[in-house]
């Protein structure tokens, strides 16, 4: 049980944040038997091979942030086919907005860094500091692979033929399924740190909270605001692009070298995009325009920061464990630390 328990914990967290605590699917969409065993195998299967992937090959994060891409390709363009539906539900102002050659490109690009943050490196990144001692391990076998693979190829099939009736472009959706292939290649062959970080202080986990934060407000800001606005669409994404590897250039300079890195303040970059949603959360609830059902999305934001606060403490305990069992090691002046 104690081998299972990490696997089962991201195949059922990557969903919970990414559909759940986003407000994408509500309690009542989200816990509806049908809509769970389809999001669950999605975004579980995809989670767990992309950090099963990410540690045989022994890659770092920027590899993960392209497998998470891949993964975003493929259920937004390749199962539900939202990169090319100018009436997709959900996409308001970018069903218009920089579509071009029948693509929704504003929409696309936004989607593809969302799944690859929220939906992948985040559960990730959250489940290895729950289970600290077996972050470094594989959690699936061989045929753990095969089966997961074969979960979400068929899980992507099934959302292809039977969730929407839309037919894609042939040549667009083609180009699509290369570039999920690419990205996959480009994650394997990415080295496993692109910049050395420098030498420096880590700085306090507040301050990659406030990174993480201010981010997910830009990012949306910048892929709802902008295109209300008579900027040119290739603009608005450019500056998105900018945004997102802006905050992780900050985040790498602020982390210093090591495993000083690590725990409190990885959870506290983490921790910063969900406290967005924890405080949207009631406000969505009580969004009179929505036409979903959005009863309980209080309930789950509360939930949230109760989970946070618990990894908050599990993260702080064992650090403070592994801080009374590591040897005192000699400082420059001679002295122990």
């Amino acid at each position: 049980m104690k081998k299972l328990l990490p696997p089962v914990v991201i195949f059922f967290l990557a969903p919970t944040i990414a559909e759940l605590l986003s407000g994408s699917a509500p309690p009542v969409e989200f816990f509806n038997p049908f809509g769970l065993v389809v999001l669950t195998a999605l975004y579980g299967s995809g989670a767990l091979l992309a950090r099963e992937l990410r540690r045989r090959w022994h890659k770092g994060w920027l590899s993960l942030f392209a497998l998470g891409a891949a993964y975003g390709i493929l259920e937004e363009g390749l199962m539900i086919k939202s990169f090319f539906d100018p009436t997709w539900v959900d996409l308001g102002i970018l069903g218009s907005y920089g579509r071009w050659a029948g693509v929704n490109w504003v929409w696309s690009l936004e989607l593809t860094l969302f799944h690859a943050v929220v939906s992948i490196a985040i559960p990730i990144l959250l489940v290895e500091l729950m289970f600290p001692e077996r972050r470094d391990e594989p959690w699936v076998g061989r045929g753990g692979l095969i089966g997961l693979s074969a979960l979400l190829a068929a899980d992507v099939a099934f959302g292809y033929f039977f969730l929407t009736n839309y037919s894609p472009p042939l040549v667009p959706y083609l180009v699509t399924l290369a570039l999920v292939i690419a990205l996959v290649l480009l994650a394997w062959r990415l080295p496993r740190q692109l910049f050395l970080p420098k030498t420096v202080r880590v700085r306090h986990p507040f301050c990659f909270w406030l990174v993480g934060f201010s981010g997910a407000i830009g990012f949306f800001l910048v892929f709802w605001g902008l295109p209300n606005t008579n900027l040119t669409p290739w603009v608005t994404m450019f500056i998105g692009v900018g945004l997102v590897a802006m905050v992780a250039w900050v985040a790498m300079r602020m982390s210093g070298k090591g495993s000083s890195w690590s725990g409190m303040p990885q959870l506290a970059l983490a921790a910063g995009p969900l406290s967005l949603f924890i405080l949207l959360a009631p406000v969505q609830e009580f969004d009179t325009s929505r036409t979903d059902n959005t009863a309980g999305m209080t309930i789950v934001g509360v939930a949230t920061l109760l989970f946070l606060l618990w990894m908050w403490w599990r993260v702080r305990t064992s650090q403070a464990r592994l801080v009374r069992h590591k040897p005192a090691q000699e400082t420059d002046d001679g002295s122990l630390s």
